[in-house]
């Protein structure tokens, strides 16, 4: 395997998966505590992250799934989910005031399609960044490039896992996440819809 293809790949990932650090110790500090929410979290940011992949890949080769224009409507996704997880924390907010008992058992984690939208939503913007390297590098560097990016959406996974149980950020979330999580999940939405100048913004 090329050192050098394998270096550039890692810093390609990097560059382009900051932001996913924060959603996904977001993500993750939510559902602490809930039986099977890691697996999910995991499970979720690999499948979105691979449908990005298999697109990119698709696209290197000619074929076109998603119409250039149609990408900065993603932005949606995650938009409806934090106005979703807003209504659902002012809802836990109303019944805890009113004295309401809460269900038991009740998950309030994401589950795995939820994680996979955002992050398919979050980083549809990256396809465009990754098929000029992808059509470049022909099929071994092709090969080389998913190979490194999936290893790394796994430490990804581990690093938003790592800030989230640390006990300075765990307390933010603890205590503002229920607000933290829609309010960035809005924003990430917004900035996609803008970015990519959805509705003419």
């Amino acid at each position: 395997m090329n050192a050098g293809i394998v270096a550039e790949a890692a810093g390609l990932f990097a560059v382009t998966n900051v932001d996913d650090t924060v959603v996904l110790s977001l993500f993750f500090g939510r559902s602490a505590g809930q039986h099977g929410a890691a697996r999910r979290i995991v499970a979720g940011q690999y499948l979105g992250f691979t449908a990005i992949l298999a697109i990119t890949v698709a696209a290197a080769y000619g074929a076109t799934f998603l119409p250039e224009s149609a990408i900065a409507y993603l932005g949606l996704v995650p938009l409806a989910l934090g106005l979703w997880a807003a209504r659902q924390a002012w809802k836990h907010h109303r019944q805890k005031d009113s004295g309401e008992q809460q269900p038991a058992n009740k998950q309030d984690g994401p589950n795995a399609l939820h994680v996979a939208a955002v992050t398919f939503a979050n980083g549809s913007d990256n396809i465009g960044v990754y098929l000029p390297v992808f059509a470049k590098a022909g099929a071994a560097g092709i090969t080389v490039y998913v190979a490194v990016f999936l290893v790394l959406v796994g430490v990804w996974c581990a690093a938003g896992w790592f800030f989230a149980t640390r006990p300075a950020t765990a307390s933010v979330i603890g205590r503002w996440g229920h607000i933290l999580h829609p309010l960035v999940l809005i924003a990430l939405g917004l900035f996609i819809l803008i970015q990519g100048g959805a509705f003419g913004l």
